[in-house]
């Protein structure tokens, strides 16, 4: 049904550098805003969003992100969200909440597609059951354990427990009750577990009622579907129904409201859960509450104070940090965020001690004034101003469609009622920023407005205590325990009967055909695979390979260095010292420049310089790899001395900056370790399947836990002549990598690729450096044993968290066997028809599911902020049984094949694409090898998932590993586990 007229044009802008026509609309009569990104892109994409706005840290707002998704009036299925990733073709799907917005984006190539998920997100969003049982299992609820008393249980409930045991999560909302006083941002929109269990269901639906409706809806779409198509579809289908007879045609819209402003700066002092609690833990941050977003020139001439304080370690204020003595690394809130209606200025050092709060604060704000009495440097000034171009004219799209990349970087702009056009378009308010900047005194003054002169300033000093979360579990125990005192044996058969009847539902088998699809016929019989021009280019008289990619970059190039390890792979695989080099490879100095002064240097020219490893296994062999050292960036057209820049890094990179290496790896220690509660679940699957490859065991001892506490230990050890030998060591082990023979491979328009080739050519070296001898520096080198050696048994980590990261895994084989297709259709098999309901509905952990990994040789099971340990090792087990012993339709196979097919088909950016299909053929993994795999994946039958579960599962040898809170050590040694410690 369309609707003449029911939406207003508003404005159609052209953004010429991104060959997009904006749209934006309003519909008439419920005030729904519409912006569409018109393109010529295949790959449409749309987000549903609402400003939502709680006054409590209850999480009411994140609780109903998951529940709307349970379930809607046009389609009563339980759980509608997870049956369409399985019945679509999606290439994303989620759902976010934000500090005072909620979310719900996709993307796919498929028009059929596109309006079947359309159907789906808005029927959710507007017409959902928000099911009382939903709720419970979702969000939160009391069961009766085996002994009789009341216990805690949710999914966000669980999620959020494993959220806040985040060290960083910890810090930011330690912070921010302090910087904002009054408004929403005051509380937790995710939800603090200790007040998630005080959340109701009829807040829930309350909720609901006020922000989802129409008149606080914002819709942004991308592609090449029309506007009016789209319009036509949410008019039909829902805005029709908001008619002042069943529905108001207007609801309230909510607006961003400003702080309440300090009138003189306040110093709080707070603790965070820690695995330890000695010294140098402690975080000192300082906060400036800064004006809206909605000014874009402001927001723009903020972005640039930022720059010039701390764009790259050659920044004063960055600098200060990085080597205040009495920290190990500057705060990971660091900079501006943009991402609230009022923007924030953060600035400290994490791993300090409490007695230095009032000397950083005073460094800080010395340093400050120091900028603004001496001014700011003319070139510090273009190089921020570069880097703010180069980021605006990156297209992206690697980790996230390139068309929700855009949306999400409008939408909160559009949310607080700005203009989305101020950050899809800023080069005229970029030419305005350069105007500006001319004058010496444009920055100074901003520094001395908003940091040095603001009152509403907020310092935070958070010292570790390793008890605290021992104290929140007993706290929380308390509260059961009392809450059991005051049950009546009324209100313990009411919770019994409302646990069964979540079980029963929890158990019911849905008509998921209800749910529109796309079926295998609407795949793609071909991959996408770009082939390189492979082009000879003369490096110091030697003919190398370039391969040349041209793609529309938007006035970029990519530029990478690649050295095949060829015969040295051993020797350089097996130095534990790799990961640790390759962090610091482009951070260091080199013999023109000191380490600050060459990331100077970087960033006025580039992006910055990346090294890395791309390897991995063989296709038929486990203990095989191909293994290659990547050193890249990127550049403006006009920016060709980025190219010399990559040679100065191979070339003239020194490693005896011992000050400034101790600096980096005490970043590195603290940014590792304040990631793991976020990451259990990977680390869980490393650590259980170390010895299934040798890529597996190497990249387990130097890259996994075994590395991170060898670098704990490292950095613990008294004395300074240990810096000498690391020093050595690095150094020889760049001589050996950077003797290695060079190829290219260049992604840029097709005018620069003949000067591109040009300036390699001439500058590129590949002389052979002699080889140096170094000593032992056994804290790493006793890693080794993990590589040479072969330990089966089950292993926890102990980590600063509240819930558990499960994993199991089995020996499988390599990505080349005949058997590899259907391991990875089993791996979404399992989870879809068992793993899901198991572990995340019925269990509470936020997620679970398995994995086939060809370079590890392995098929991996994992749950991930996990309320359970012993039982979901027993569903690891129970999921496989299930399979054997069943039949099963061929729809469910059909799902799992199609997420396979999805995953595979899901675009890049024009740069990543280029880049991912030339690695894929350096690996052996070219477009025949892929092409293949797909029919393969294609003709996988159930008989054929049996088979490769009874061959490499069913009752076979397993290795387990969990990451445990740290007041489970005894659960986990009673389960079997090897207990390892960081501090170990």
């Amino acid at each position: 049904m369309t609707v003449p007229n029911a939406f207003k044009l508003i404005s159609k802008t052209k953004i010429e550098a991104l060959d997009i026509d904006v749209l934006h609309y309003r519909h008439q009569d419920t005030g729904m805003i519409h912006y569409h990104l018109a393109c010529d892109y295949d790959e449409n994409a749309l987000m549903i969003g609402f400003a939502t706005q709680p006054m409590s840290s209850r999480g009411e707002a994140h609780v109903l992100e998951h529940v709307v998704l349970c379930g809607s009036e046009k389609y009563p299925v339980r759980d509608p969200f997870f049956s369409m990733i399985k019945r679509s073709l999606q290439t994303f799907m989620n759902a976010m909440t934000a500090a005072d917005w909620t979310v719900y984006p996709f993307a796919t190539q498929n028009v059929n597609d596109f309006f079947n998920l359309l159907s789906v997100y808005a029927d959710a969003c507007f017409f959902p059951n928000i099911h009382e049982l939903d709720f419970a299992q979702e969000g939160i609820r009391i069961e009766m354990n085996d002994e009789g008393k009341p216990e805690y249980h949710g999914i966000v409930f669980n999620e959020m427990k494993g959220a806040m045991s985040g060290e960083i999560d910890q810090l930011y909302y330690a912070l921010t009750p302090h910087v904002f006083p009054t408004t929403t941002y005051h509380y937790n929109s995710g939800g603090d577990p200790k007040h998630i269990i005080e959340l109701t269901h009829e807040d829930l639906v309350k909720f609901h009622q006020v922000h989802y409706h129409p008149s606080n809806a914002i819709i942004m779409s991308f592609g090449n579907i029309k506007a009016e198509d789209i319009q036509a579809h949410l008019c039909e289908h829902v805005l029709s129904r908001f008619d002042d007879i069943e529905r108001p045609k207007m609801g309230k819209k909510f607006t961003s409201v400003t702080e309440r402003r300090l009138t003189k700066p306040v110093q709080v002092f707070d603790t965070y859960a820690a695995d330890d609690d000695k010294k140098q833990m402690t975080h000192h941050v300082l906060s400036w509450l800064l004006p809206t977003i909605n000014d874009p020139r402001q927001r723009l001439a903020l972005r640039l104070v930022e720059g010039v304080l701390i764009e790259h370690s050659g920044s004063p204020l960055r600098a200060y940090l990085e080597s205040y003595v009495h920290a190990t690394a500057p705060s990971p809130l660091l900079g501006l965020d943009d991402s609230h209606y009022e923007m924030v200025f953060y600035a400290g050092v994490r791993g300090s001690d409490v007695e230095y709060a009032d000397d950083i604060e005073k460094g800080i704000l010395d340093l400050l004034e120091q900028v603004v009495q001496q001014g700011v440097d003319a070139d510090m000034i273009e190089t921020v101003l570069h880097q703010i171009e180069l980021d605006q004219r990156h297209i992206g799209g690697d980790g996230m469609p390139y068309g929700l990349t855009l949306i999400l970087e409008a939408f909160s702009t559009v949310i607080h009622g700005g203009n989305p056009l101020d950050v899809w378009q800023i080069d005229g308010h970029l030419a305005w920023l350069r105007q500006q900047a001319k004058n010496p005194d444009f920055i100074p003054s901003l520094i001395k407005e908003h940091l040095l002169d603001n009152p509403h300033r907020v310092r935070l000093t958070l010292s570790p205590d390793k008890q605290k979360a021992q104290r929140l579990l007993a706290d929380e125990q308390v509260a059961l325990d009392e809450l059991s005192k005051t049950m009546t044996d009324h209100d313990r058969m009411t919770i019994e009967q409302k646990s069964q009847q979540l079980r029963q539902r929890q158990a019911m088998i849905d008509d998921v055909d209800v749910l529109p699809k796309v079926g295998l016929d609407d795949i793609p019989n071909d991959i996408s695979f770009i082939d390189a021009n492979k082009k000879a280019i003369v490096l110091d008289g030697k003919t190398r390979t370039l391969y040349e990619y041209h793609a529309g970059t938007n006035g970029l190039y990519y530029y990478q260095v690649v050295m095949d390890l060829g015969e040295r792979a051993d020797e350089i695989l097996n130095d534990p010292l790799l990961p640790i080099y390759l962090a610091l490879l482009s951070e260091v100095g080199t013999t023109k420049h000191d380490a600050r002064a060459f990331q100077a240097v970087q960033a006025a020219c580039s992006s910055g310089v990346t090294a890395r490893i791309s390897q991995r296994t063989d296709t038929v062999n486990k203990d095989k790899m191909s293994s290659y050292f990547v050193v890249a960036t990127r550049a403006l057209n006009r920016k060709l001395e980025a190219i010399e820049l990559v040679n100065q890094v191979l070339d003239e990179s020194i490693f005896s900056e011992v000050d400034r290496i101790r600096e980096l790896l005490q970043q590195k220690q603290g940014s590792w370790q304040s990631r793991l509660a976020g990451s259990g679940h990977a680390y869980a699957m490393q650590t259980a399947s170390q010895n299934f490859s040798r890529l597996a065991k190497i990249e387990y001892a130097f890259s996994g836990l075994p590395a991170l506490s060898a670098l704990k230990a490292f950095m613990a050890q008294e004395g300074e002549g240990k810096w000498a030998v690391l020093s050595e060591r690095l150094a020889a082990l760049h001589d050996r990598i950077v003797s290695l023979p060079k190829d290219v491979i260049v992604v840029c328009e097709p005018e620069m690729a003949d000067v591109l080739t040009s300036t390699i050519s001439r500058t590129l070296h590949t002389q052979p450096r002699s080889q140096r001898v170094s000593r032992d520096l056994l804290v790493f080198d006793d890693l080794s044993q993990i590589v040479n050696g072969n330990n089966s048994q089950d292993i926890a980590w102990l980590i600063s968290t509240n819930v558990y990261h499960n994993a199991a895994a089995y020996a499988a084989t390599t990505a080349g066997d005949e058997d590899a297709p259907a391991l990875m259709v089993l791996a979404p098999f399992l989870r879809n028809g068992y793993l899901h309901a198991a572990i995340r509905e019925k269990g509470g952990a936020y997620g679970g599911g398995a994995s086939f990994d060809g370079n590890a040789a392995a098929f991996k099971f994992y749950s991930y902020r996990d309320p359970n340990c012993q039982e979901t090792f027993a569903h690891f087990l129970a999921s496989i049984d299930w399979l054997i012993d069943h039949e099963h339709d061929e729809s469910q196979l059909q799902e799992a094949i199609m997420g396979i097919i999805a995953g595979m088909d899901k675009p890049g950016s024009p740069a990543g694409e280029a880049v991912k299909s030339c690695f894929a053929q350096l690996h052996g993994r070219d477009r025949v090898y892929q092409q293949a795999l797909r029919a393969k994946i294609l003709a996988v039958t159930i008989d054929d998932l049996k088979r490769v579960a009874c061959r490499y599962l069913k009752d076979k040898p397993h290795t387990k590993a969990t990451l445990a809170p740290l007041e489970k050590e005894q659960v986990v040694e009673q389960l079997g586990f090897l207990v390892k410690k960081l501090t170990d």
